[in-house]
């Protein structure tokens, strides 16, 4: 009876030690539990993390929206896409490297800068014309136009799409309005001297280069009755065929040599709107009678405002990268990405 006793007393002494602690254990691991998550929940906060580094959807496009100038259809391409027609569109496949890579990054900006102003009710951003290889060039008229070079044409330019993609220049908080063209007459042009708004970073810059460039100086010759004919219908003027010599007068410059505005039969017709009319190839022109000829010669090719194409190309050789090809044409401007 005794030794029951005892060994009764030892059986209850053990479990109030070992209670204690299988329960502590117990809240342990409650606990532990308790402040874990869940496989769900730490994906969800992983990816909460990751996005807040992201550009806002404002600042990034999977898309491009342009309409076809020759059909009056929207058309809408991936952007690597759309970025690979907008670089063989403007420039030749076999030029340097860094003026390709810096005329990729100027499409991207001026399609997000056109986008963030568009008001067409189809929602495009701007007009292109693929068919005359105009703004972008389809993967259909690539083909067409590269024939059997487009494996390795198309091979070239999306390698250097693809390295400068993600980029584009930003002028303060906003995409810039990188606008480009072929060739100046020596100087770019400041904007609001062809559209009328003047934007910090299109300014007038060097690009002497252009002066060597094909084609860089053209002359179109138009008899006095065809000059009376597009002046008439194009810009309600009307010349007399008596006083061909006193249709022109002298013509009012920019500083960057382009003709701002000039006489035409006793009216003010600014120089960009003459170039429309006439289909010139710059507003920087002269004009010659003789003969009854009328001798427009113009330098440069383009409004002239912006990146100069052939400007790129020769700072390229010279050994400028993209980064110091669009620092140079658009100054003031930042590039992210």
């Amino acid at each position: 009876m005794k030794r029951s006793f005892l060994l009764l007393c030892t059986v209850l002494l053990v479990l109030g030690c070992a209670l204690p602690c299988a329960a502590y254990r117990l809240a342990c691991m409650a606990l532990a539990q308790s402040a874990a998550p869940s496989a769900v929940e730490a994906a969800s906060a992983a990816s909460e993390e990751s996005s807040r580094g992201a550009p806002s959807p404002a600042d990034t496009a999977d898309t491009v929206c342009f309409t076809d100038q020759s059909t009056g259809q929207t058309v809408t391409l991936p952007l690597r896409e759309y970025l690979i027609g907008a670089v063989a569109a403007e420039m030749p496949v076999s030029w340097p490297d860094e003026a390709l890579k810096a005329q990729a990054v100027a499409a991207h900006s001026y399609a997000l800068y056109r986008r963030d102003r568009s008001t067409e009710e189809n929602g495009a951003w701007f007009t292109a014309d693929p068919a005359r290889r105009q703004g972008c060039l389809t993967d259909a008229v690539l083909h067409s136009y590269w024939g059997t070079a487009y494996a390795a044409n198309y091979a070239r330019l999306s390698a250097l799409v693809d390295a400068v993609q993600t980029q584009v220049l930003y002028y303060e908080d906003a995409p810039a309005g990188t606008s480009y063209f072929a060739m100046s007459n020596g100087r770019t042009e400041a904007s609001e001297n062809v559209w009328g708004t003047a934007l910090p970073y299109l300014v007038p810059v060097d690009s002497s280069t252009d002066t060597a460039a094909d084609n860089y100086e053209y002359t179109l010759n138009l008899s006095a009755a065809q000059l009376q004919q597009l002046l008439a219908e194009r810009l309600g003027i009307a010349a007399d065929l008596s006083q061909q010599a006193q249709w022109f007068g002298t013509p009012v410059l920019t500083p960057s040599s382009y003709v701002d505005s000039l006489p035409v039969c006793g009216q003010t017709v600014q120089g960009t709107a003459l170039r429309k009319a006439l289909g010139l190839r710059s507003a920087c022109f002269t004009v010659v009678c003789q003969s009854g000829t009328f001798s427009f010669t113009t330098r440069g090719y383009g409004h002239g405002v912006g990146m100069s194409q052939w400007g790129a190309k020769a700072l390229a050789e010279q050994g400028a990268d993209y980064r110091a090809i669009l620092a140079h044409y658009y100054p003031g401007t930042e590039l992210r990405g």
